[in-house]
């Protein structure tokens, strides 16, 4: 006996609808679960990322740092000073090219996870993107000329050593003291307290006085009928007291020097004291120079008709590099005199060639 089999009803419109709003739903909820895994992976990874390198530029920056403190024998970086020079410009450029690089590494770590975000969740924007940065880049090589002008001058200024945090410069734009170098702009602080900005695309030509050494220059008037003589060496001896001082030696590079009689007048004659000494002690060591300058002039029952520090510029500053020490050159021959036979092939002089023998029979 034969059983009839149960039809099952077909499915309404409704349920049709709702089970195709229900696939619907759920693919779009398993795509956007995708997408949020996908960007915050992205995230985390580039965050991760930029943490390393981050961490990777301040271990290599401490690692130069730590390194120059025990070459140099000294715990804190301002103790520095009295180190060679060369220690303690490492540290500053090492530390401002460690901010600059992790400034970078920010700026493309956050381009990479935008470019990567949206290509996840937006595919057919990545084209666009890529017309819209030619087109940003076709207008920064017209429009901002002047800012990529100033980053690779700030590049090429900090690479190069030619200034950095703590030194005092001369801009042409500003004279003070750097306070913050970037790839844009350079924060100089002068001496009335004004926070200068200058942009380094506009720097052509920058004046340290903290690299290397100074000179400590000043000229001491005397009456015009003085033993010039007996003041340059009581003035030297002045200076020399200064120089084997132990509060001041250590500011001090070499021995100081009486350059002479400077110039004269109905008035005085000047007398030229130069002293060489680091950098940052110049104004302190020309001061106290003056001072004992004075004190060896009075002693000799003298009046002091003038003393000042001058700075030479132009020609005469550049004269006076070498100041009383001249470099030494060979003399020129003299035409018609045959050069001097050397070595081997020297000609004996006859006065000292032994005489013969005695012939014997």
């Amino acid at each position: 006996m034969n059983l009839p089999l149960e039809t099952v009803p077909e499915p309404s419109a409704f349920q049709l609808w709702l089970v195709q709003l229900w696939e619907g739903t759920l693919a779009w909820l398993l795509a956007a679960g995708e997408n949020v895994i996908h960007v915050v992976l992205t995230v985390v990874i580039c965050v991760v990322i930029a943490f390393v390198l981050r961490l990777l530029i301040r271990r290599i920056v401490h690692r130069i740092v730590d390194r120059a403190k025990s070459k140099a024998n000294v715990d804190d970086t301002q103790a520095l000073e009295r180190s060679p020079l060369a220690d303690m410009r490492l540290v500053q450029r090492t530390r401002t090219l460690g901010t600059i690089l992790q400034n970078i590494v920010n700026v493309a770590v956050a381009i990479v996870a935008l470019v990567l975000i949206t290509n996840r969740l937006a595919p057919d924007l990545v084209g666009s993107l890529t017309l819209l940065t030619a087109a940003i880049g076709a207008g920064l090589g017209f429009g901002a000329q002047n800012i990529v002008k100033d980053v690779l001058n700030g590049l090429f200024i900090v690479a190069e050593d030619q200034i950095g945090i703590g030194d005092m410069v001369d801009m042409g734009l500003a004279t003070g003291v750097v306070e913050y170098v970037a790839v844009r702009i350079t924060h100089v602080r002068d001496v009335n307290g004004t926070l200068w900005y200058v942009r380094n695309g506009e720097v052509t030509r920058i004046g340290n006085m903290s690299q290397g050494w100074a000179r400590a220059i000043v000229d001491i008037g005397v009456p015009v009928d003085a033993d010039v003589p007996a003041v340059e060496a009581a003035l030297l001896e002045a200076a020399q007291g200064l120089a084997k001082d132990n509060k001041w030696r250590t500011r001090i590079i070499e021995r100081p020097e009486v350059w002479g009689l400077e110039s004269m007048s109905g008035e005085a004659l000047v007398i030229r004291v130069v002293m060489k000494t680091r950098a940052t002690a110049m104004d302190d060591v020309a001061r106290e120079l003056r001072m004992r300058l004075k004190d060896a002039v009075e002693k000799l029952d003298l009046a002091v008709p003038s003393l000042e520090s001058v700075i030479p510029d132009g020609v005469a500053g550049a004269r006076r590099v070498r100041g009383a020490n001249p470099p030494r050159t060979r003399p020129n021959a003299v035409t018609g005199v045959p050069p001097a036979a050397r070595g081997i092939w020297r000609k004996k002089n006859p006065k000292q060639q032994p005489e013969p023998p005695e012939e014997t029979e």
